[in-house]
């Protein structure tokens, strides 16, 4: 697996598995399908209700925890100590000593709080990095202004009909990476029959979750696929073997939409 390197030296997969919406009592059984298929970047989030599960499939699984990056998301934190105390509870519930990665969920409650204590538990080494998710350009500027420790990720909805090259532009001038929630839309907007990524799978011989997948890498931005199938895990893996020419990615580019598929950001 590939790896980007984050701006405080962490490696960090460029291709990991989500679990959104992934019933905890499926959970640990598609986390260890996607561990054997070769995954090591799993995206889960307090939530979800399926970080129990998530740890299970990781200890389970007899893959060394040097070799595994877990991140997860805080929900319903409003300031500084109910967030240090959301950390130990996703530490626990994950059965591991640190996580790689933290993400504030979505802008809400007391960001500057919530964050300085992400930046407590990053120097007391219980987490290799911290981030944000859903921060678009204002909040985004707004954290950045007022932390110590610029986020090393921001997990957004990005696919090929929303592609955030403004607020990805804004992130790679700062030092954050930015990560793809929804990196197929969650099959919306007509993506699996759009031409032109029909038109363009066809000639290397790829489907179109490929070669969407395939997009969004060669823009440096880290996917997390979801499915609960090991036969979609495993082909949402095979997008490093082909290249996607400059005109291609041109016409990929004017599939934008500018808005959001889902209403949320």
């Amino acid at each position: 697996m590939e790896h980007i390197t984050l701006n405080n030296g962490v490696e960090m997969p460029v291709l990991g598995y989500g679990t959104y919406q992934t019933p905890p009592r499926i959970t640990e059984q598609c986390v260890t399908d996607a561990l054997r298929l070769g995954y090591r970047l799993i995206d889960t989030a307090q939530c979800y209700g399926n970080e129990h599960e998530v740890g299970l499939a990781c200890r389970k699984s007899g893959i060394s925890r040097s070799e595994l990056f877990v991140t997860t998301k805080l929900w319903a934190s409003h300031g500084y100590q109910d967030t240090l105390r959301s950390i130990e509870g996703s530490l626990r519930k994950l059965g591991m000593d640190y996580l790689d990665l933290l993400l504030i969920h979505e802008p809400t409650g007391n960001v500057h709080e919530i964050y300085r204590a992400m930046e407590t538990a990053y120097k007391d080494g219980k987490l290799r990095a911290i981030g944000i998710s859903n921060f678009l350009e204002e909040r985004y500027l707004d954290l950045v202004n007022h932390c110590k420790v610029i986020p090393a990720v921001n997990q957004v909805e990005t696919h090929v009909f929303r592609q955030q090259k403004k607020l990805r532009q804004l992130e790679c001038q700062i030092g954050t990476k930015h990560e793809s929630w929804s990196p197929l839309a969650c099959g919306q907007n007509g993506i699996f029959q759009n031409q032109t990524l029909l038109e363009i799978s066809r000639t290397h011989g790829k489907t179109v979750a490929q070669t969407a997948l395939r997009f969004l890498y060669q823009e440096g931005i880290v996917v997390i696929p979801k499915s609960v199938h090991a036969e979609r895990m495993e082909e949402n893996l095979a997008i490093f073997d082909f290249e996607l020419s400059a005109d291609e990615l041109n016409e990929i580019e004017k599939l934008e939409v500018g808005r959001s598929l889902f209403g949320w950001w």
